[in-house]
């Protein structure tokens, strides 16, 4: 695993995601409202839209434009319109710092 630190952990509020680049993908890192960090592709696979935009509900982000939810763990679409899952990415915070390993 290749994990590289992508944001200060400070810089992500309970509730909210970002997107950021690395190594040349999109990603949504987004902190439930529990304070847990999970890292998906930010494009949303229905509406091809940043992730990162719309509302974390639970462990879910839901996509602004069509309403699509994705478990933050998974994947995995939770509402329609959308029925593809966007990548899942390995990440973990540790030392004031998210770190992201979308190696695969």
């Amino acid at each position: 695993m290749s994990l590289v630190p992508v944001l200060p952990a400070a810089d992500l509020a309970a509730g909210s995601a970002v997107r950021i680049i690395v190594e040349d993908r999109e990603v949504c890192i987004a902190r439930t409202e529990d304070g847990d960090v999970h890292a998906i592709d930010d494009v949303c696979t229905h509406g091809e839209v940043s992730l990162a935009e719309g509302d974390v509900i639970g462990c879910t982000v839901e996509c602004w434009l069509h309403g699509s939810a994705f478990d933050l763990r998974s994947g995995e679409p939770t509402t329609p319109p959308a029925f593809e899952p966007v990548e899942v990415y390995a990440c973990e915070e540790r030392d004031g710092q998210i770190f992201v390993d979308v190696s695969g």
